[in-house]
């Protein structure tokens, strides 16, 4: 499998790993560790073995994993291992066959870069997959492939109560719904809550053909979504496709 920027890496498709029993207490984890809480496999239902088992496959140097999420109007947002002995991280990425370069969400390691998504994407692109296209179909799974990517401060209502639904999905054990959702939503290790918005574009700016107003931006500075594209080169009806299947453009 290729992906532009990555046509020398060892990537493989990764899908068949979610049926692994310890694969999503594997990738989750982190994310519910608290100042209080030490995350345990029995949150998720399994046990040690099992998530070392995940793990080793996640974080395989020679078998890269790549999670494709196909959305609406050919997009594919990609969740990718990039399993480097000296710069290990994880790539949160969107592509489009018509595209030139990948647009970038989000970066999990060292030299983190993020939020990547709002809640209202996520849920959007979680609930249109686009069945033609090989990946992951699920919309419980995709929520939770690119819930390490959310970061908004604005979280409607129902956030919590949706993401129980996924985890009980997993099999998450009804008693621990709770706390896994709240750990999951309450602090990221990597960035502060962000808040999403889209670009005013003013009458005087005299770039209105520039002026890509579907694509909600976000205000975190460390974001690779602090301006108004995903991804640098594309033309306006490009943005416009995206952001059509983002779900953020036409507004009501």
């Amino acid at each position: 499998m290729l992906i532009d920027g990555f046509e020398d890496a060892p990537l493989v498709a990764g899908e068949e790993l979610l049926s692994l029993p310890g694969f999503w207490a594997a990738y989750l984890m982190w994310l519910c560790e608290t100042e209080e809480d030490e995350p345990d496999p029995a949150w998720f239902g399994v046990d040690e073995a099992d998530v070392d088992a995940a793990s080793e496959a996640l974080a395989d140097a020679e078998r890269w994993p790549v999670f494709r999420i196909p959305f609406g109007e050919g997009h594919t947002a990609v969740v990718l291992a990039r399993n480097l002995a000296d710069d290990a991280g994880t790539e949160y990425l969107v592509t489009h066959p018509s595209w030139g370069r990948l647009g970038h969400l989000a970066t999990l390691d060292g030299h983190q870069a993020g939020p990547g998504l709002s809640w209202r994407e996520l849920i959007h692109i979680a609930r249109t997959p686009d069945q033609t296209t090989a990946g992951v179909h699920a919309p419980n799974a995709r929520l939770l492939l690119l819930l390490p990517a959310l970061g908004d401060s604005d979280l409607p209502a129902d956030a919590a109560d949706v993401l129980r639904g996924a985890l009980m999905w997993i099999g998450v054990p009804e008693t621990e719904t709770h706390r896994v959702t709240e750990a999951l939503l309450l602090d990221h290790p990597y960035w502060e809550p962000a808040r999403w918005s889209l670009p005013s574009v003013s009458p005087l700016s005299g770039s209105s053909n520039e002026s890509f107003t579907g694509i909600l931006c976000c205000d975190e500075p460390g974001s690779p979504r602090c301006g108004t594209r995903i991804a640098q080169g594309i033309t306006r009806e490009q943005s416009d496709r995206l952001a059509y299947a983002l779900g953020t453009w036409p507004t009501t």
